[in-house]
């Protein structure tokens, strides 16, 4: 089966796409953007309208200018005259007065709780940047946002059928239907966790108790030394699904700090050192199906 880098598309080539298009509606002189890394740095790489290559490949770690301010806060945020701006740091003044910029808008991408990207807009005059222009950023932000969202989840959906069909190799040492069911364990945790109707909620958690009970092997019985937060089985069963902390908050509407405390909770609970050793410990007590 092809790996999820093979198939999933470049999210510079949609950030790209979203500066073009803000360049032709908003005839903003100069527009340029940049992806997040995975230590939180801004690399900017796109430009429409620049005169020079200062710009060209800076690496902008979070809380640094302008850029690293919205990284930090996920927030817009623009300056009418960037050189002598007491808003930001002025660690690239050299390349943006370089460029002859002086107002400037910065818009985060910001997915399941994590700035994915920045995208600016900018004029060589002194100045705010008007309401019109700020509205089209922020739509352009929601929309690749939104775009890389679902790119994630695919990837996810992915790894899910590599793991499925690893199962039915034989090399995991579970059938592609236990994967699936675990699968549908983890949903039913998370629509419980997420739906405002009490009684919904309890008939929910009660399928997900009979379904945790059913792919236990006969003589397994939960483990009754160590007991689990209903939260904490919620978290337990995104992380095994491979969810990231941010992505495990985003299913379960709770904050991405909410469900590091529950996970470091689990893992003290249970004696674990890492993520993937609380899922495989939380199995082998019957906690977890």
């Amino acid at each position: 089966m092809p790996t999820t880098d093979v198939l999933r598309p470049r999210d510079g080539d949609a950030l790209r796409a979203e500066l073009r298009q803000i360049v032709a509606l908003s005839g903003m002189p100069v527009v340029f953007g940049g992806e997040v890394s995975a230590g939180n740095t801004l690399y900017l790489s796109e430009f429409h309208g620049t005169r020079t290559k200062g710009l060209d490949g800076l690496l902008i770690p979070s809380r640094s200018g302008l850029g690293g301010r919205v990284l930090d806060q996920q927030q817009p945020a623009a300056v009418s005259d960037y050189g002598r701006s007491q808003y930001i740091t002025h660690d690239y003044d050299r390349p943006v007065l370089g460029e002859g910029l002086r107002s400037i808008l910065a818009v985060p991408v910001v997915v399941a709780g994590a700035s994915r990207a920045v995208m600016y807009a900018a004029v060589r005059e002194r100045g705010a940047i008007g309401d019109r222009i700020a509205e089209m950023m922020v739509k352009a932000s929601r929309r690749l946002s939104h775009e890389i969202a679902i790119r994630d989840e695919v990837d996810m959906r992915l790894r899910l059928l590599d793991s499925s069909a690893a199962a039915e190799a034989g090399v995991t040492g579970h059938s592609a239907a236990t994967a699936e069911l675990r699968d549908i364990y983890a949903e039913l945790r998370t629509l419980a966790s997420t739906t405002s109707d009490v009684s919904t909620r309890s008939e929910l958690r009660m399928l997900s108790d009979r379904m945790s009970a059913s792919l236990r092997s006969a003589d397994r019985k939960p483990d009754t030394e160590v007991r689990l937060s209903v939260r904490e089985i919620d978290v337990l069963a995104q992380i095994a699904l491979g969810c990231t902390n941010a992505q495990a908050a985003q299913r379960l509407s709770l904050g991405q700090e909410t469900v590091k405390s529950y996970l470091r909770t689990a893992m003290n609970k249970t004696g674990a050192k890492t993520r993937h050793e609380a899922v495989v410990t939380a199995r082998r007590r019957g906690l977890l199906p």
